[in-house]
């Protein structure tokens, strides 16, 4: 055991009292995995006293730059090492840093490149013996208070976490979190202290980088905050193969009870444990945890406290004792001198114990609340929001900062309030995402009968309220998501925690989208669709960051894209790769299956070639599309409205090509005027069935419009949101067995024959587990690969529907991407109107072909850009104020 000196009184440092920062354990065990590099125990050991030697000598206070890369891991070991007391900071926050700096005058700092500025040889002000280590009492929410963490803290936080999860010296566990947060931080200490080892990235959990990495080495475990539940829940985590994965581990936030179930079920079917944690800075990170087989049977409960720790409820709030308990706080350099101060702590939130002896949390009785996993200081908000002239008031709930603002800031004659400005405001002074915060204009803020601010108020208005600012930006350095948002689809305003679905984007717009998102994220997060634009615009700023400086040479670590809790998506790693020489671009398979189907679609009618069975598959995409975006939406009515607007943009450009061709040129019957020949027409093939497609499409929209007006409908997909498509899917099945008489052609191109299809891309949208993946492999197999009695033809579909099912993304060569993008995005009016091409050109197929496709192109050209540039040059002049919202529905 290290024994510590009190610095007050001798002039150099002595070895603390922590004996896992001497890296005990199999020298030749993998103490850190990177992505292409392993660094045993014994090096790792030898970097962390390299680097101890410049920081030897009189005991100080060290600022380390933290970020997840091996120089900043190595520095912070080696000032611990070295007996100091060191401030940890994120290294990627310039303004956090420069903050700090001021407020505390470390007398050596660390840069998150290893460079050591010593700055002092002797502390500026006198330090604590016991005093290991200071954090943000929320993280980085630009609160002044520090948390006041001894070595005893350290060590003991850590072999509790140690224990409970019993962690084994063979184990590796994922960096999903940044080192700077204390959640992060236990992740590393626990297992230094098992002996076992780390992968250290700084990749999101959505980047199939990750999990390449988490692959190679072997990663038993990853942490995560309810955002990164959610971010896996939307990018198919569960077709994740980890083979070695033990445990996963969730604090940073209250995750629902039904989520909490959902992944504790995917664990027990995926041979893994879900382990849900309580804690604060303040208890050096964790109090208690739910054992996992109660997570299914007490989703709601925190659990039990940890080894060594005590809970109890002392006027309903919780109150937690134990060795990791802080030393306490400091809001000035004095107070580092300071000893133990506290041996209880008031954790601020309310709660019970049930008759089992499991804890809950019921609420938060302080001005302090979580988002993102970061704790944020409401009272720093509020205050710093009336430092700049501001009359607001704050308040908050998970996930979301309300801001009410009396009128008076001005940003233009007879104007009102800058909602824009003061959500950027906020989200500056809590350091949260531009997203969480919502600001609301009053007259007088609410108040209670006795005159104090009636916060409950100010949370409902900000809960009801806009977002939006008056421009289609968004906080960053060009706001480019957002104005290519609203140029995509044809808004004047894109608020920062819209999403693609909610913007009313569908599967005709999505591929327009989703290719220019990859230019500026560098690689598609699988779940962009869902991702608030706040969020994806951060994404983009650190991609543009990282290319400018790898233009300027600069090798600096990448950015997470997280932004310091949890992934969001990709970091520019993908942008840099193809920047730096790479010849490849992400793309969503939905995307090039579109593009290949129509080829082979146009190709066979014109007698090129011969391969058929495509269409059906691209009944099962539209479905899976029709999942992702129209039914996304929380609310019935915009769920509506989105599949309204689905209908309207494939009915009409369809009818401006049948009506002239039936009225003109006498093609076609009158049921092909309102897409009925499915219902109306002969049990034979001919020219009336050539738009079999889209009457399918139309009548699975209608049925899915029906099914989502209905209440009961709706409540049972909230339920069971992957068992009500499966279920529609086998049930439309039955339509195509002879089981009994249809009152209308059962022909392969029917309808209600092929309706089962756009039912089977539903259910494929919504695979959240392993499980669910494997029944909708078997689903296809037996209902797409026997369903027209032609193998070859129910291969090439079956082949098209499991590239969707298992594959979600591909790499793609990027000089093949522009011409994938205008495929895709063409490919309903390409089949559209190709049939009237051909009528002209039979007989010569490679013209009949090349003749379709170039007519498709501009008849797309046409409708998506050609009609929306004159209905804005016609509303300008107020020839046709409606023409606009037409052109663009």
């Amino acid at each position: 055991m290290w024994g510590v000196l009190d610095a007050l009184t001798t002039p150099t440092t002595a070895p603390p009292a922590a004996p896992w920062l001497d890296l005990p354990g199999d020298p030749r065990a993998a103490a850190v995995v990177l992505g292409d590099r392993v660094v045993s125990r014994a090096e790792l050991r030898d970097l962390v006293e390299d680097a101890g030697r410049p920081l030897a000598g009189t005991r100080r206070l060290v600022l380390v730059a933290m970020q997840n890369r091996l120089d900043c891991l190595v520095a912070y070991l080696a000032a611990l090492r070295q007996g100091h007391a060191v401030l940890l900071a994120a290294g990627d926050r310039p303004d956090v840093l420069e903050g700090l700096r001021a407020a505390w005058d470390p007398d050596i700092e660390i840069s998150a490149v290893g460079e050591v500025d010593v700055r002092r040889d002797a502390p500026a002000a006198p330090l604590h013996p016991d005093l290991a280590l200071l954090l943000s009492t929320s993280g980085s929410t630009g609160s002044p208070k520090l948390v006041r963490l001894s070595y005893d803290n350290l060590t003991a936080n850590a072999e509790q976490i140690a224990e409970f999860l019993q962690i084994r010296e063979t184990d590796c566990a994922a960096t999903t979190l940044p080192l700077h947060y204390c959640y992060g931080l236990s992740v590393l200490h626990s297992h230094l202290v098992r002996g076992a080892g780390i992968a250290l990235t700084d990749l999101a959990v959505v980047d199939e980088c990750f999990w390449d990495l988490a692959r190679r080495a072997g990663v038993t475990s990853f942490a995560g905050v309810p955002w990164t539940f959610e971010m896996l829940d939307r990018s198919g985590f569960s077709g994740v193969d980890l083979p070695r994965l033990r445990y996963v581990t969730q604090a940073g936030g209250r995750l629902d009870p039904e989520r909490v179930q959902h992944w504790a079920q995917l664990g027990r079917e995926s041979g893994w444990d879900f382990f849900v944690m309580y804690g604060q800075t303040e208890a050096t990170a964790r109090m208690s945890y739910l054992p996992p087989d109660l997570a299914l049977s007490s989703p709601g409960s925190i659990g039990v406290p940890v080894p060594g720790g005590s809970l109890e409820v002392v006027d309903g709030e919780l109150c937690y004792t134990g060795p990791n308990v802080m030393l306490g706080y400091a809001e000035r350099p004095a107070d580092l001198a300071l000893g133990r101060t506290t041996t209880r702590l008031r954790t601020g939130d309310l709660g019970r114990v049930g008759p089992d002896g499991l804890f809950e949390v019921t609420g938060r009785s302080s001005r302090h609340v979580k988002v993102l996993g970061h704790r944020v200081d409401l009272d720093v908000v509020e205050r710093r929001l009336r430092d700049g002239g501001r009359d607001v008031r704050v308040a908050g709930r998970e996930s979301l900062v309300a801001v009410s603002v009396r009128g008076g800031e001005r940003c233009g004659a007879g104007s009102g309030v800058d909602h824009g400005a003061v959500r950027r405001a906020a989200a500056a002074a809590g350091h949260v995402p531009l997203g969480a915060v919502r600001v609301v204009e009053v007259t007088e803020h609410p108040t209670l009968a006795g005159g104090k601010v009636d916060l409950q108020a100010i949370l409902a208005l900000g809960e009801g309220g806009a977002a939006t600012s008056s421009s289609p930006e968004v906080d960053g350095e060009s706001g480019s998501v957002a104005r290519m948002y609203a140029a995509a689809l044809h808004r004047d305003t894109v608020a920062a925690d819209a999403t693609f679905a909610s913007l009313g984007g569908d599967s005709l717009s999505y591929v327009e989208v989703s290719l220019k998102l990859e230019e500026l994220l560098g690689d598609l997060p699988p779940s962009w669709h869902v991702t608030p634009v706040g969020r994806l615009q951060e994404q983009a700023d650190d991609a543009l960051a990282a290319t400018r400086r790898g233009a300027s040479g600069d090798d600096g670590s990448r950015p997470r894209a997280d932004r310091g809790v949890a992934g969001a998506g990709p970091t520019a790693y993908g942008r840099g790769r193809r920047a730096g020489g790479g010849r490849q671009r992400t793309v969503e398979t939905g995307v090039w299956l579109r593009a290949l189907a129509i080829l082979l679609i146009v190709g066979t009618h014109a007698d090129l070639f011969s391969l058929q069975g495509t269409a059906h598959a691209l009944l099962v995409l539209v479905g899976f599309n029709v999942a992702r975006f129209a039914l996304a939406a929380p609310q019935r009515a915009a769920r509506l409205r989105a599949l309204g607007r689905g209908l309207v943009r494939i009915v009409v450009p369809t009818l401006a090509v049948i009506v002239p061709a039936h009225f003109v040129w006498g093609d076609y019957e009158t049921r092909n005027l309102f897409l009925l020949n499915w219902a109306f027409g002969e049990q034979r093939l001919g020219p009336p069935w050539r738009f079999w497609f889209i009457e399918a499409l139309v009548f699975a929209l209608v049925v899915a419009i029906v099914l989502t007006a209905v209440p009961a409908v709706a409540r049972l997909e909230k339920r069971w949101p992957f068992g009500l498509p499966v279920t529609l899917t086998l049930a439309a099945f039955t339509l195509r067995l002879p089981l009994f008489e249809l009152p209308v052609p059962r022909m392969q191109g029917s309808a209600l024959v092929v309706l089962f299809l756009f039912f089977l891309g539903w259910a494929i949208a919504r695979v959240s587990t392993p499980r669910h993946r494997w029944w909708v492999t078997v689903a296809a197999v037996l209902l797409v690969g026997t369903f027209s009695g032609n193998p070859a033809r129910d291969v090439l579909s079956l082949a098209f529907v499991l590239a969707l099912v298992w594959k979600p993304t591909t790499r793609l060569p990027a000089w093949l991407v522009p011409a994938v993008q205008v495929l895709a995005a063409s490919s309903l009016y390409v089949y559209v109107i190709h049939w009237q091409v051909l009528e002209h050109l039979w007989g010569r197929p490679v013209l009949a072909f090349t003749g379709s496709m170039v007519v498709g192109v501009a008849y797309w050209l046409l409708w998506t850009r050609v009609l929306p540039w004159v209905g804005e040059r016609l509303a300008r002049v107020g020839a046709w104020p409606a023409w606009r919202q037409v052109a663009h529905t």
